[in-house]
């Protein structure tokens, strides 16, 4: 069976964004005298901006100042997604077969709706999706589920029949709060998603084709 509506995550799920993140993060912790290491990003990844802020004062030795940290590294990598955000692989097939087969596609990210835009114009993915939710346009970010329920009820979907993916646990929390089915696709080395029902090594994998009721798993 067809799930009522598919909703995906952007940054490092649909779109390659992770890079341009990476290279803000590592530009934000050299001015400010420290070094980013791989332990920084997994412990960042997903993060809200409130989250984020906090782990950077801490990170950053700076109590206080995690709100202009924040906006400090949003101005960084709305210049990095410039030079280049492309899709994950699979994601442009994915979401076309999906709508394809008439189901409607969403997306739900905790980036703010500026740089969601900007990264999916970047990818030529603008247009790809029926809806698309950001982290400033709802109550509370992931995560809360607030997201995920925005998507599914503008795509008319009742959210237990929905089919959420993610790649960071903070997504993966989200979606199953919102009481969806989840499919954890980990973009980065050492993330584990244990809580998600499936968990694939990309959108490409067989058993996520046959999750979502494209093809058979081989």
């Amino acid at each position: 069976m067809l799930p009522a509506a598919v909703i995906f995550d952007n940054d490092g799920l649909t779109l390659d964004t992770e890079q341009a993140w990476t290279r803000a993060e590592t530009t934000l912790f050299a001015r400010h005298g420290s070094i980013f290491t791989d332990d920084h990003k997994r412990d960042l990844l997903g993060s809200s901006r409130d989250v984020g802020a906090a782990k950077l004062e801490r990170l950053l030795a700076q109590p206080g100042r995690g709100l202009a940290l924040m906006d400090e590294l949003h101005d960084i990598v709305m210049d990095e997604v410039g030079r280049g955000a492309p899709p994950m692989p699979g994601a442009p097939a994915l979401v076309a077969a999906l709508r394809e087969r008439g189901v409607p596609v969403g997306l739900a990210s905790n980036s703010p709706r500026v740089f969601v835009d900007r990264a999916l114009g970047v990818a030529g993915m603008l247009g790809a999706f029926d809806v698309t939710v950001a982290g400033d346009e709802v109550p509370l970010p992931k995560p809360a589920p607030d997201g995920y329920l925005a998507a599914a009820r503008l795509l008319g979907a009742d959210p237990a029949a929905c089919i959420a993916l993610e790649d960071s646990n903070t997504g993966v929390a989200a979606a199953r709060a919102a009481g969806m089915y989840v499919i954890g696709v980990p973009s980065f080395p050492g993330v584990e998603l244990p809580d998600a029902h499936l968990v694939a090594t990309s959108l490409e994998d067989p058993a996520v084709l046959a999750v979502l009721g494209l093809r058979a798993a081989a």
